[in-house]
């Protein structure tokens, strides 16, 4: 079983392209800015909106498709719905919240049991946590038997204290369904815990699918690159000799013809005693010391670099005046513009 999506949708000057597959049991991440598309592309999945061309399938069952004239209404497509708000209604009590999805008594006691909410069953959604509210909601999308899940930022209306708790509740949650999963957010560290694989959104069109290793360790785009959270990025010119050259750092290096960008993590940078290839001189504008390593932010050429190294290599070396460092060719991230 799998949610297979290639659609489009216009609303106003913005347009929507996305082309995107979540496998079975798999958590798919859906990762972009604010604005960019995701929460649009779970409510096309839904049925919520309409797309203008393409095709929506569900373990080979059309949802929708624009040529052959399909479009499953809501009730119809047995897809889950976890939205940013969870959406509980405020008069009922946990119970009825869970019973609005079926009308199977011995499934409610199931749920409520399952979800450890027995205790709670007869409170409001105002009196329950943010981590109770959401395991109310999951509970409801349960009780529908739905084939697909959607979450929409699932973390975004709690207090940062609590995210890392409830991440772990989803996780275990999410490890327990069998069917595919597609999760919009626009955390990193929510893909690094929850994700199989990532789609990137820039702009209204979805990049193609990389798992989350190759994600985080060798991101293909701008965008993606940004996403992932790496701080030294610099424009690349290519020159008629046929040699590529960092504008940002001052610096040659090797990259695809096609490259725009090139990137480099910070704790790949590597302090060094001297002039040589690959190699820069660098001011310290700061120092910032943790307990194991050691967070220094760079000037050089017209641009700067964030750098992390380990507590003695730092120590071993007199950086009054500033730095010798190599950017290793390995190490180097090509990237597309987007």
């Amino acid at each position: 079983m799998s949610l297979m999506v290639d659609m489009e949708k216009q609303l106003g000057k913005f347009r929507l392209q996305v082309s995107v597959t979540a496998p079975l049991g798999e958590v798919t991440g859906l990762l972009g800015a604010s604005g960019s598309g995701k929460t649009v592309t779970l409510r096309c999945i839904a049925g919520l909106l309409t797309p203008d061309a393409g095709h929506i399938e569900l373990d080979g069952r059309v949802l929708f498709d624009h040529k052959q004239g399909v479009n499953l209404p809501p009730q119809q497509r047995k897809v889950g719905y976890l939205f940013q708000q969870y959406a509980l209604f405020p008069h009922y009590t946990v119970e009825q919240n869970i019973a609005v999805a079926t009308r199977d008594r011995t499934a409610v006691e199931e749920l409520l049991r399952r979800f450890q909410l027995e205790e709670h069953r007869h409170k409001r959604s105002h009196q329950l946590s943010g981590g109770q509210q959401q395991r109310v909601a999951l509970a409801r999308i349960l009780a529908a038997q739905p084939q697909v899940l959607l979450l929409d930022e699932p973390f975004s209306s709690l207090d940062t204290h609590l995210r890392g708790e409830i991440q772990g509740e989803l996780s275990w949650f999410l490890e327990q369904f069998s069917g595919p999963c597609l999760m919009v957010t626009h955390s990193q560290d929510e893909v690094r815990r929850l994700c199989h694989q990532v789609c990137v959104v820039h702009h209204g069109a979805s990049q193609p699918m990389q798992t989350t290793e190759e994600f985080f360790n060798h991101p293909r785009t701008l965008s993606a690159c940004r996403l992932m959270g790496c701080p030294n990025i610099s424009p690349v010119e290519h020159r008629e000799n046929g040699g590529a050259y960092a504008t940002a750092w001052g610096l040659q290096v090797q990259v695809p013809q096609n490259a725009a960008y090139v990137a480099i993590q910070p704790h790949h940078i590597r302090l060094v005693d001297g002039p040589g290839d690959h190699r820069l001189f660098c001011r310290c504008t700061q120092v910032d010391q943790g307990p194991f390593s050691v967070s220094v932010s760079l000037a050089c050429g017209d641009g700067a670099l964030q750098m992390e190294v380990s507590n003695s290599d730092w120590q071993a070396v007199d950086h009054a005046q500033g730095v010798w460092i190599e950017l290793p060719p390995s190490q180097l991230l090509p990237l597309t513009d987007e």
